[in-house]
């Protein structure tokens, strides 16, 4: 907006100030405008903040940016969940025009006869200041005022006082604003921190009762399932996701590698909700009763797990409301019930929901559902494919569920075009899917990683490594080092990231050449793994992904999203990233080899600002991964060879406390993407 003073790029601002920035407690979050003004005196400006009701207003000091003149910019860590507004207000800084002012004519030799007009505005000024600051502040103003009026002092000694870092840490906690012109109220939703940071495990219940005597998996149930979690809380991991754990359709039930036809036994896929035994709201009788299920979250809780549950909008055909609701579907001209279909794919077993057929009904009906859940414990929802759903649906659902439980997280899977992916973000949506599973090379994963870091007040990413549907062809042929690889990227490049069970024993056969579905799906048959033979025999990557974990919770660095900053290194197989937490100096500095084949090795030049150390600057790092340490400087030696050491993460000193804030501004404002 233009007042008095101009205030334009109000950011974070998400479409039009309609919807709020995303932002979660701890979060080092930015604030930043572009504040200008007539002629050549001076402006500044300070972020107005109101936490969510009951607590306190403050602001912020904002500061000038060194390389883009008029922008100023503000960070803030919240420490409340809720709604938070912000104001930018900008306003002459007429004692930074006053200094710049005699700085110059003394500089410049002038004398106190020829500066005796600033010397008198100077008293005023000091004199006004003084008025409006609480003691003892009050007093060191007041000491300037005399300075200035001492004219047996030389001209330095009268007006040194007023230039002096005392007195401009007084002035900026208490400004003497003038022509103060108000920007828009904006507001940034705070999320509780779990929003941000994040280890997911995705693993289908059912197929976690083992084998029986003559080696024919066993059905799991909710018991199973409970005594699994005890490894997944092991390797570290926060929040276990469920495929859905309904029961499933009998009509056109998918068999094995997702055949139309079935024998005894075939499981069918558990997307393909609802039988006579019920629908979204009931459970697989095969996987417990509802006291089962209370026993189960009961569990997870103890292990300090939270169980995510997937939100499948979709009916099988033999659904209670393919029955008692066909106004929920499409209906053909032959009297049938449209089936889902992404052509190629055709999903017989499967229908989707039209929601305009009758809108109230399935809103009502679906937060009926979910609420369900909510009650029995469940705060995560897993929601699947939502960007063939109404966008308007979700937003209303979310806010709707979130009046009575504010804590409950969504995650979006919805693998598609930015506008849907980003746009669904905007409107509520906790969590994304994203395109990290498609980005192998140096410059793909570097772009894709400034992207997502500037994007952080629209969207947050979970890096899954692997899904059920998605084995990508770099975990078909990269060998095991590349499960390595991906995870070492995944866990250190967003403070979110998840695995599919079967990731830690290298599962890699594809059902077809060019195909990125799994040989065997886990989606149409009972996949029970022998995890702990694998580690015995040395043939499991579960020991490093608890290391990647222990150095996520270890390092604050690894646990913000807007902070990354890319080194050079001369060799295109070789990436190299740091990360510094501004709250507590933590600084991560990352060394990858794309390579799951070859020794790769090379010079990393450090951008020894982004690290916080002047240039010419040894010192020690120490690398987490394989305990070793070594003294680095401007240019360093790297040597990574798979399968041995995929991968440093490198701890380097904390950055000193006066650098910190300036430089995490420096990694968000060179993320800037715009979408």
């Amino acid at each position: 907006m233009t007042g008095r003073l101009g205030i334009d790029d109000v950011r974070p601002q998400i479409t039009g100030r309609t919807l709020p920035a995303k932002a979660a407690v701890g979060e080092v979050v930015p604030i930043s405008a572009l504040v200008w003004r007539e002629g050549h005196d001076a402006v500044a400006a300070t972020v107005e903040l109101t936490p969510p009701e009951g607590a306190e207003p403050f602001s912020i000091h904002m500061q000038a940016e060194t390389y883009r003149p008029d922008n100023v910019h503000a960070v803030f860590v919240p420490d409340t969940e809720g709604i938070w507004h912000f104001r930018i207000d900008a306003w002459s800084d007429v004692m930074a025009t006053w200094r710049n002012a005699v700085t110059k004519k003394f500089d410049a030799g002038q004398s106190a006869a020829e500066m005796a007009n600033d010397l008198a505005h100077g008293v005023e000024l000091f004199e006004r200041a003084a008025a409006q600051t609480p003691a003892p502040d009050n007093k060191v103003l007041e000491e300037v005022v005399r300075s200035l009026n001492d004219e047996s002092l030389p001209l330095e000694a009268r007006i040194q006082p007023g230039l002096s870092d005392q007195v401009l840490d007084i002035l900026a906690a208490f400004p003497l604003r003038e022509l103060v012109t108000r920007g828009p109220i904006c507001d940034i939703h705070v999320e509780r921190r779990e929003a941000l940071v994040n280890s997911w495990y995705e693993l289908f219940p059912r197929s976690t009762g083992g084998w029986d005597e003559n080696g024919n998996p066993v059905h799991g149930t909710f018991e199973t399932t409970a005594a699994a979690l005890e490894r997944v809380a092991k390797m570290g991991f926060d929040t276990v996701y469920f495929p859905p754990i309904h029961p499933i359709g009998e009509v056109n039930r998918k068999g094995k590698n997702n055949t139309l036809t079935t024998v005894e036994g075939d499981v069918g896929s558990p997307w393909a909700i609802g039988s006579a035994a019920g629908g979204h709201d009931a459970l697989h009788p095969e996987l417990g009763a509802e006291e089962d299920f209370r026993n189960l979250i009961a569990r997870a809780d103890e292990l300090g797990l939270e169980i995510a549950l997937d939100l499948a909008l979709q009916a099988a055909p033999d659904h209670p409301w393919a029955v008692n609701h066909r106004e929920f579907f499409t209906e053909l001209a032959d009297g049938t019930i449209a089936y889902a279909e992404n052509p190629p794919k055709k999903y017989q077993d499967i229908y989707p929901i039209n929601f305009d057929n009758a809108p109230k009904a399935i809103y009502d009906e679906v937060y009926r559902v979910v609420m369900h859940w909510v009650h029995l414990g469940v705060k995560v929802f897993r929601v699947d494919n939502p960007h063939t759903k109404p966008v308007n649906f979700w937003e209303w659902l979310i806010s709707r569920v979130r009046e009575s439980h504010p804590e409950v997280i969504f995650l979006s899977e919805a693998f598609t075009r930015p506008a849907r992916m980003f746009g669904l973000s905007k409107i509520g949506f906790s969590q994304s899917y994203t395109y990290f599973t498609w980005k192998t090379s140096k410059k793909d994963l570097t772009e894709f990683a400034q992207m997502i870091a500037g994007l952080a007040d629209v969207s947050r990413p979970n890096l899954f490594v692997n899904t059920p549907d998605i084995l990508h062809a770099s975990l078909q042929k990269g060998g095991r080092a590349m499960f390595a690889i991906r995870a070492a990227l995944a866990t250190t490049m967003s403070p979110l990231w998840g695995v599919y069970s079967g990731y830690e024993l290298y599962e890699s056969e594809p059902v077809m050449e060019g195909s990125e579905e799994y040989m065997n799906s886990e989606k149409y048959e009972l996949r029970p793994r022998d995890f702990e033979g694998a580690l015995e025999r040395g043939e499991s990557l579960e020991p490093f992904i608890t290391l990647l974990n222990e150095i996520r919770r270890e390092n604050p660095a690894l646990q913000q999203l807007r902070n990354i900053h890319f080194h050079q290194v001369d060799n295109d197989n070789l990436i190299a990233y740091s990360k510094v937490d501004s709250i507590t100096g933590n600084c991560v500095l990352v060394v990858v080899n794309l390579d799951s084949f070859g020794l790769q090795e090379g010079m990393i030049k450090v951008d020894m600002e982004a690290i916080g150390l002047e240039p010419g600057t040894r010192f020690q790092v120490h690398d987490a991964v394989s305990g070793a340490n070594y003294i680095w400087g401007d240019e360093n030696f790297v040597r990574l060879e798979p399968f041995k050491d995929v991968a440093h993460i490198f701890v380097l000193p904390d950055v000193a406390p006066e650098r910190r804030e300036q430089l995490a501004w420096r990694q968000i404002s060179e993320n800037d993407y715009r979408p």
